[in-house]
């Protein structure tokens, strides 16, 4: 019986036929250009053997060398002649760097992004982003919950002419139930909120070809959300995905909490939408429209009914609610001027170090090497 954890192709191209058009199915009806020619092979400026394999990583030093493993033996044999293994260490506490320098001592193909302080994932990867070399690059966290074994049909894909192949969640064995909850809860907050949708089950783990590298590292933006830049600027019918069914955790433990996901859900709606200043201005619609009805209860009791009632509670209720819009209101306004603000100060994203074979890092001497998003505007 198939495993449960084999990958599912969920979205593919068929093989091309002489026309140059790739013909999909069900959601991506739409076809995008063949890489080969009319005889069937490959055109010499587009030989897609350069490949770069970003792997964020953050405490995660018990899966380093089991994830080097597995991704060696699913890239054998595809006739890539570079392969870049591109480490990015995102402040780690733990030996994760040290497990990554171990492996860059024996394989000149491994390479480490150093951040100097826990950047976040996001940034991580455009970190990595921005020092990788490779035609195509592929993200993957260093947890194992992103099955190696898949980038090697992704490759495939993109050797066939694919340019973007995206991912599927099917299931997450073993995770909590309240785990399974916030994360619907956190799309249905961004999704509700936010112009640019998102698939909850779409992750990071992704290729990505030359043309969406250059569009990614077209953004000069502080906050990254890599997920929205590609569903932002990227029509789906471009796309293959692949799905999977994501494995218990092999070591350690997962670095988003709830905190950490509701703070990661709010800074995406500031990003790609300015709904909640609308929803502050039917708010405020709702509040007038509110007093005014008071208003004329009061002028109804007073004048006609000569019922008046004792005014206390009213008036500190009335005032109580005024109040709290008026918080929910500036906090809204405040929230998009915080952004503005970290914006217009154009400080680097992050401080990295960028390890090559050879290197060897030593505390309190950090150059400022790769320092900010290089190839950005």
């Amino acid at each position: 019986m198939e495993s449960k954890l084999e990958p599912q192709i969920i979205e593919t191209p068929a093989q091309p036929d002489l026309t140059g058009k790739w013909p999909l199915k069900g959601l991506l009806a739409k076809s995008v250009p063949s890489r080969l020619n009319a005889a069937g092979f490959k055109e010499a400026n587009d030989m897609r053997d350069s490949l770069s394999l970003v792997i964020s990583a953050h405490n995660e030093e018990g899966n380093i060398g089991e994830l080097y493993r597995r991704l060696k033996a699913a890239l054998a044999g595809l006739g890539l002649k570079k392969v870049e293994y591109l480490f990015v260490d995102d402040g780690s506490t733990d030996r994760t760097l040290e497990k990554c320098l171990a492996l860059q001592e024996a394989d000149a193909e491994v390479k480490i992004v150093r951040l100097w302080r826990n950047f976040g994932h996001e940034t991580a990867m455009a970190a990595g982003l921005d020092h990788a070399s490779g035609e195509a690059v592929v993200f993957l966290d260093a947890d194992l919950q992103h099955p190696p074994e898949l980038v090697r049909d992704m490759v495939k894909m993109w050797q066939e002419g694919q340019d973007l192949v995206l991912t599927r969640r099917l299931e997450t064995l073993g995770a909590a139930g309240w785990r399974r909850l916030g994360s619907r809860l956190f799309y249905r907050l961004l999704n509700s909120l936010s112009e640019t949708p998102l698939n909850p089950n779409e992750p990071d783990f992704r290729l990505i070809g030359a043309k969406y590298i250059k569009f990614l590292k077209s953004f000069n933006e502080r906050d990254y959300l890599f997920r929205g830049f590609l569903a932002w600027g990227v029509p789906l019918n471009q796309a293959a995905v692949l799905g999977f069914t994501a494995p218990p955790r092999r070591a350690g433990t997962s670095k988003y909490g709830f905190f950490k996901s509701l703070n990661l859900a709010l800074n995406s709606i500031l990003q790609f939408s300015v709904k909640p200043l609308f929803l502050s201005i039917w708010l405020a619609a709702l509040t007038a429209l509110f007093a005014f009805g008071l208003g004329i209860q009061v002028v109804a009791e007073r004048y006609i009914l000569n019922t008046p009632t004792p005014g206390f509670a009213t008036t500190v209720l009335v005032t109580l609610i005024m109040g709290a819009i008026n918080l929910i209101v500036l906090a809204i306004i405040g929230a998009y001027i915080a952004k503005i603000h970290l914006e217009t100060k154009k400080r680097p994203p992050y401080l990295a170090d960028f390890l090559t074979p050879g290197d060897k890092p030593a505390a309190g001497d950090r150059e400022e090497e790769g320092a900010g998003p290089a190839g950005r505007p």
